[in-house]
């Protein structure tokens, strides 16, 4: 019964993963065929945890795609993200990108689906 809660839905878009510049140069090369969504997490915060969990349970069809960066192993590519795209450091922290520009980005308790698809139109 509990397990209702945890159960991947069919429609569910699968995350990508960034793990290099070059994933990074593909996400960004991504955002100009459609906007997706640059999630950097941090593994050992709470409130990081939190706002995961929020994104996979609203992950559907009509959710843009989610390139997941674990910052604390790829430190150096988030540092990489806030330089080249010119936005301070926070984690956890999205990024809309559209055509190689950050359209939208939030932190901490404001990440959530509704504002990251409204924003990936």
């Amino acid at each position: 019964m509990f397990g209702l809660f945890n159960k991947s839905s069919d429609k569910a878009k699968k995350w990508e993963t960034i793990q290099s510049l070059e994933d990074l140069d593909a996400a960004v090369e991504a955002s100009f065929q459609n906007p997706v969504v640059l999630f950097k997490h941090s593994t050992t915060c709470s409130i990081s945890g939190m706002a995961k969990s929020r994104l996979e349970v609203a992950n559907d069809d009509s959710s843009p795609t989610i390139y997941y960066l674990d910052l604390l192993t790829y430190r150096s590519i988030s540092n990489e993200i806030a330089d080249r795209f010119r936005v301070r450091h926070e984690s956890p922290q999205v990024l809309v990108l559209n055509k190689g520009e950050v359209q939208y980005h939030a932190s901490h308790g404001a990440i959530n689906m509704k504002d990251l698809v409204l924003n990936a139109q």
